[in-house]
């Protein structure tokens, strides 16, 4: 191994525990650069004509797994002439085209009907924000989240009326049914903003293996199990407040900045405290496998915590079974400005039953005294409220506009 370069910083248990670590030596080169064509004919098989229910009781979108490779979210803002007739009728005309394009048919008047054959796994799920409960003289069912000291908020990231998630296996399905969705309504809307998010392409890992964002990390490990009942009380309202949003629940999406260009300063020690795994294997830094509790209360021989509570893994406890949020969460990659090398970060987004008791107590630590404060910046931030999904005969949000 060669001398360390000295502009490489290094991080300490020791600096963890006051304040908030050299890139990772070189990687062993692959074995080989082509691989070799099998001598009998292979066969690809076509996994974009897979479908997901649209209909139910909940959106699809949410619980659906494994999440989907490619998505954009998208908020769009009401017109001031907008309301609650103007709001349904965005609301049967967005019904209609899912119904259509999530099973792999064109939506109505779709202009490259083409586009739609392949559905690959397509879910739409819709959302309302602040505006959407003024429009209706409603009260509102989840405000925006206050100010955090870390936030850097850009307002071309931040806020909206509406939302729309947009997820698929293909990219290509996923850009056409924006435009669908979105043009449908222009009438009436206008977008503010269209962030696209991206995970491991499709069969690129084993399936159940967790994401891992652009630092490196895994991410998503102490995710509840979609299907459970202790996903369901996490996630889905019982509707004992508010009928019309029984089987709906809440959605925060945050854009969070990524500095790699210093990341890449940083050695994998200091990494690993940083964060509080291994980043190999995502382990915590007291166990062996990724699913292995970490142990906060253990210190090496001099009495310094192995995991530093600093780490974002320690300041991103919970601190009971009920502060837990399910995190569905998407890579980001933009063009970078001069002189950078990077512009990537993450579309954090968390879906919960209450954002007060679940998302916010998690937030605050993290504002106050997380180790990746340093590398991350939140630089928008969103809220929604997610209705139920449809029934027969049905459209999106039928209980609140129908009330």
């Amino acid at each position: 191994m060669g001398e360390q370069d000295p502009r490489r910083r290094t991080m300490t248990r020791r600096r963890l525990l006051g304040s908030s670590a050299a890139a990772v030596g070189a990687v062993g080169a692959g074995a080989g650069i082509y691989g070799v064509a099998d001598s009998a004919e292979r066969t690809e098989a076509v996994t974009g004509t897979e479908t997901v229910a649209w209909d139910g009781p909940r959106q699809a979108g949410i619980a659906t797994a494994p999440p989907q490779a490619h998505a954009i979210f998208v908020g769009l803002d009401l017109l001031p002439k907008v309301g609650a007739a103007e709001l349904t009728g965005i609301m049967k005309v967005w019904t209609a085209d899912i119904a259509r394009l999530t099973q792999g048919r064109p939506a109505l008047a779709d202009t490259e009907p083409e586009l739609a054959a392949a559905p690959a796994r397509l879910t739409v799920t819709v959302g309302y924000g602040p505006g959407v409960f003024v429009a209706l003289d409603r009260p509102e069912v989840a405000p925006p989240l206050p100010a955090f000291a870390i936030d850097r908020l850009d307002p071309a990231y931040t806020g909206a009326d509406l939302a729309l998630q947009v997820c698929a296996d293909d990219p290509v399905t996923v850009a056409h049914a924006v435009r669908v969705l979105v043009k449908n309504v222009r009438s009436l809307v206008t977008v503010r903003w269209m962030q696209r998010g991206f995970r491991r392409a499709r069969g690129a890992e084993t399936p159940g293996t967790t994401m891992r964002n652009l630092m490196g990390q895994v991410d998503g490990t102490t995710n509840p199990e979609a299907g459970t009942a202790d996903f369901d009380s996490l996630v889905w309202d019982d509707g004992t407040d508010r009928p019309w949003m029984r089987e709906g629940t809440t959605m925060v999406l945050r854009r969070i900045r990524i500095e790699l260009d210093t990341w890449d300063e940083l050695d994998r020690p200091g990494r690993e405290l940083s964060v509080g795994r291994t980043l190999s294997t995502g382990a915590p830094l007291t166990g062996a496998y990724e699913s292995d509790e970490p142990d906060f209360s253990a210190t090496d021989r001099n009495g310094i915590p192995v995991i530093p509570p600093s780490a974002h893994i320690a300041r991103a406890r919970h601190t009971h079974a009920g502060e837990r949020i399910f995190r569905r969460v998407y890579n980001y990659d933009d063009p970078p400005a001069p002189g950078q090398v990077s512009n990537s970060g993450l579309l954090f987004v968390s879906f919960q039953r209450d954002i007060t008791t679940q998302f916010l107590p998690i937030q605050r630590r993290l504002d106050e005294f997380d180790a990746l404060n340093e590398w991350t910046t939140p630089v928008g931030s969103a809220v929604f409220v997610i209705p139920p999904g449809v029934g027969s005969g049905s459209y999106i949000g039928e209980g609140l506009f129908g009330r």
